[in-house]
């Protein structure tokens, strides 16, 4: 039983009798090392089965728990959610302890809450009702009532979603209406299954001589009111082994608090602390950024840190990449992902992880682009998002429609999609904090940018670009994005990814405003940011590649700027914020190599000098109206070169070149690597695979794969003619 377990998993093996505290960190078998002292304990008789509980948060936990146990031979062990173990409890104890039936588990209470709010005199959009639903949960988990909620969100620097005495009013509301209804939600299960404990010590024994033995795993995210409901179930002399990773705490606006896990020594002084540091799941080189990332943190948590040591074989180094723009950064993580599967990697240990579920849209289309399945975790597909289903069918009507109000006066695509999209919600500025009515406003202002972007490429092929063309792009966007995912890549914004690992982690977007996200204010929020970086950097076990844009859009200001989180971690930063133009093992800007910089700031028309504002012209280098330079003859031969590739790989031509970065190509042809990352639209991944066989057509020569195919077409005997 003891066989294959480290020095420290085998102490939290051998330490049968508690209070025990297993500090463990990210990939170091933690949950081998608790199902294997459970099991220690049950197959040396020091344990009986029955009288054993574990408990988790999430049932995929307790299952893989269950399972863990019955291959080691212990079975009839407990090993339950919080929630579940209370219920267990509740329906149990109910009859005796109240009398009757246990009221009826109300499973969404989202309802019921629209209810409340509209018997409170509120008007409340629909999107509302879950960030509403959720201040009412946390409320409740931190054991604050409706009289108190107004006080404990100024004392707690929390951002409501609204005015706080009209949450209070919607909260109250709704306890009296599930007393009216004779209905509890999941937060009552706990409350009532403590408070019968806490009122009835006859029943209290009874639970406390069932259960002798108790374990809690993932004690860093223990609410206020799991721990009054675990407090009752120990009060007998229980035996208690919890196990957590401060550094792990990133569900705080939940109600989950990691002091309990910190100051479990001070309730316990005679507590037995064991610390897993071996990490078994991430090369030496992502648990040193790892650790490195740790080492800058601040506060209670971070004096707890603990320093991971990594027991594989070295890996490559994290490769840190700047690309100018977003669409670019996803296209480029798309290509970085087709060599990866190239190389053998499957699809299934692949990741991109990113801040916010608005994210997911551009990377969903970048793998769509390339053939390559995904699958999206935590959160609905961009085109099955309720918001966005809905605003397709919106700008679907005004497209029919002969003369629509609200797209007359709107001066192009782009403004006739905001104008639509202002129905329901859109606005030029986001909404202040987080939650819902955030998540929705990033959903629409994606449709916006989509149009932009559209209406674009759109111009320089001298197509029209109108709303009827527009949804019909988000019909195909939307078919690509659905096809059946069997294996596929995972997507996933960073809290989803708890708990899971992958051999290959894209960690995207990572630039400030999105990562710390804007909305975080207090030291506390800006900490819990930078752990939230750390679960994502320790997802990864081989390769990991951490990259950011400067810009929202092609063509639009450099204004931002990387993490302050990799600041002296990143090759070549300083922890004073400084940016990195290179150094060793080099930050690798995604859109030039190490050839030479774009150029970034105000781009002047190469013919008449005017400053250019429009992403064509800043493109082409020149206004539309100023004389082209391109040469016709390479412009052709780029086309049909390009178009033989989108056949090879059955993607649309413009994912390999559009149409706007060919003719800049004809215009300003480059003699060299150099000059050809220059031009705007040339990302590293494209210069890799596509910049020999450029090059060749600037030099008016026949590129290496084509020459080959022509070949292969004089052996096989057919004429140009007769193919």
């Amino acid at each position: 039983m003891l066989a294959g377990l480290d020095p420290e998993q085998r102490a939290v093996a051998t330490a049968l009798q508690g209070p025990v505290c297993v500090l463990a960190g990210a990939g170091t078998g933690k949950t081998r090392a608790i199902t294997h002292r459970i099991a220690y304990g049950v197959r040396s008789g020091v344990y009986q089965p029955q009288q054993v509980l574990a408990v988790t948060f999430t049932a995929r936990a307790a299952g893989e728990m269950r399972g863990r146990l019955r291959q080691l031979g212990a079975e009839g062990v407990q090993a339950r959610t919080f929630h579940s173990a209370a219920l267990r409890q509740l329906q149990y104890f109910w009859p005796r302890a109240i009398g009757g039936e246990v009221p009826r588990l109300l499973e969404r209470k989202v309802q019921l809450v629209a209810e409340a709010a509209g018997r409170s005199g509120l008007r409340v959009q629909r999107t509302e009702l879950r960030d509403l639903t959720s201040e009412i949960e946390w409320a409740k988990v931190t054991q604050i009532v409706p009289d108190d909620y107004p006080a404990a969100v100024v004392k707690t620097g929390r951002e409501a979603p609204r005015d706080p005495a009209e949450i209070a009013k919607v909260y109250a509301t709704y306890e009296q209406t599930k007393r009216d209804r004779g209905v509890i939600d999941f937060e009552d299960v706990l409350l009532l299954t403590a408070a019968i404990l806490e009122d009835r010590p006859e029943i209290a024994e009874r639970v406390r001589a069932q259960y002798r033995h108790l374990t809690v795993d993932e004690y860093q995210d223990v609410s206020p009111l799991q721990q009054r409901l675990l407090d009752q179930w120990t009060a007998g002399g229980a035996s208690l082994c919890v196990v957590g990773d401060a550094s792990q705490t990133i569900y705080s606006f939940t109600g989950a608090t990691p002091d309990h896990l910190l100051n479990f020594r001070n309730r316990h002084p005679e507590a037995t602390v064991v610390k897993l540091v071996r990490d078994y799941r991430s090369t030496p080189q992502v648990v040193h950024l790892a650790n490195g990332l740790l080492g800058q943190a601040r506060g209670h948590a971070a004096q707890h840190r603990l320093e991971l040591v990594s027991q594989r074989e070295a890996g490559p180094d994290p490769l840190y990449v700047e690309y100018p723009d977003e669409p670019t950064e996803a296209e480029s993580t798309a290509h970085a992902i087709e060599k990866l599967l190239a190389q053998g990697v499957r699809a299934s240990e692949i990741a991109v992880l990113f801040r916010t579920n608005g994210q997911s849209e551009v990377y969903e289309q970048a793998l769509a682009d390339l053939g390559i399945s995904y699958q999206l975790k935590g959160a609905e597909r961009f085109f099955e998002r309720p918001e966005v289903r809905d605003s397709v069918m919106l700008l679907r009507g005004a497209a029919r429609a002969a003369s629509d109000p609200l797209t007359a006066e709107a001066p192009d695509l782009a403004g006739q999609v905001r104008a639509v999209l202002a129905t329901r919600g859109f606005t030029p500025v986001p909404p202040a904090g987080s939650g819902t009515v955030r998540e929705r406003w990033e959903s629409l202002a994606a449709l916006v940018r989509l149009a932009e972007e559209f209406e674009t490429a759109r111009r320089s092929t001298g197509e029209a670009a109108d709303l009827a063309a527009y949804v019909a792009e988000l019909d195909a966007r939307a078919a690509a994005q659905h096809a059946p995912a069997v294996e596929g890549v995972t997507l996933a914004s960073l809290h989803a990814a708890k708990g899971l690992e992958w051999d290959a982690v894209f960690l995207v977007g990572l630039s400030e405003g999105t990562l710390p996200i804007i909305y975080a204010k207090t030291d506390e929020q800006i900490e819990e940011e930078r752990r939230l970086l750390y679960v994502g950097v320790t997802r990864a076990r081989v390769h990991l590649t951490l990259s950011w844009a400067l810009s929202r859009s092609p063509g639009g200001r450099a204004s931002r700027k990387p993490t302050r989180f990799l600041d002296g971690l990143r090759p070549g930063s300083s922890t004073s914020g400084a940016r990195s133009r290179g150094g060793r093992g080099g930050v690798e800007f995604g859109a030039e190599r190490s050839a030479a910089r774009k150029v970034r700031g105000p781009v002047k028309c190469r013919v008449c000098d005017r400053t250019l504002t429009e992403a064509v012209e800043r493109k082409l280098r020149r206004c539309e109206d100023c004389p082209s330079s391109m040469d016709e003859a390479l412009y052709e031969r780029l086309r049909e070169w390009r178009a033989g590739q989108a056949r090879k790989q059955g993607a649309p031509a413009y994912v390999v070149f559009t149409d706007a970065t060919l003719m800049a190509i004809a215009e300003d042809v480059p003699a060299g690597t150099r000059e050809l990352a220059l031009i705007s639209g040339v990302g590293a991944m494209k210069l890799d695979k596509y910049g020999a066989a450029v090059l060749s057509l600037c030099a008016g020569e026949v590129p290496e794969d084509e020459s080959e195919g022509d070949q292969q077409g004089d052996d096989s005997g057919e004429s140009e003619e007769s193919a």
